[in-house]
């Protein structure tokens, strides 16, 4: 699939994160992220990869759960589950033209070796704007404080 966009000269945005609870921020993010190109490849956190990253409670949703949302969406266009921590690999393979993160990040806090795929393999980085006051974490403490009334 990416070497038919590829092929026929179409852009490739590709974007990651875990998606776990989607929600106005993610959606806003992902809006944004595709209006840059012509696909939207979303790359997510598998569950185990979620656990490493944010313990042992989460993902709330399932790896399928999450790429079944995902797709869901008009702005995304392709969905790849990943395991490892780094996307190291996956960037060597897909080779994507744009690579988006929310602007929470820069280009110091990427992580390094990421970095320097996407610098190896030619790719833009963009960050976006970051909508303030939407996270899954958020909307967790929200539902335990709904709970406890």
């Amino acid at each position: 699939m990416r070497q038919k966009l590829r092929d026929a000269g179409r852009t490739m945005v590709m974007t990651n994160g875990c998606f776990d609870l989607l929600h106005v921020g993610h959606i806003s993010y992902l809006e944004a992220s595709r209006k840059l190109g012509d696909s939207l490849w979303v790359l997510i956190n598998s569950d185990e990869s979620v656990r490493a990253l944010k313990g042992p409670t989460r993902p709330i949703e399932s790896e399928a759960e999450r790429a079944y949302c995902l797709a869901a969406l008009n702005c995304v266009d392709h969905i790849v589950v990943f395991n490892n921590p780094r996307l190291i690999e996956e960037i060597k393979l897909l080779q994507p033209d744009i690579y988006t993160k929310a602007g929470d990040y820069t280009l110091d806090t990427l992580h390094a070796g990421e970095r320097e795929a996407f610098e190896a393999v030619g790719t833009e980085i963009k960050f976006l704007p970051f909508l303030e006051g939407f996270s899954t974490t958020r909307m967790i403490e929200k539902i335990h404080r709904a709970a406890s009334l």
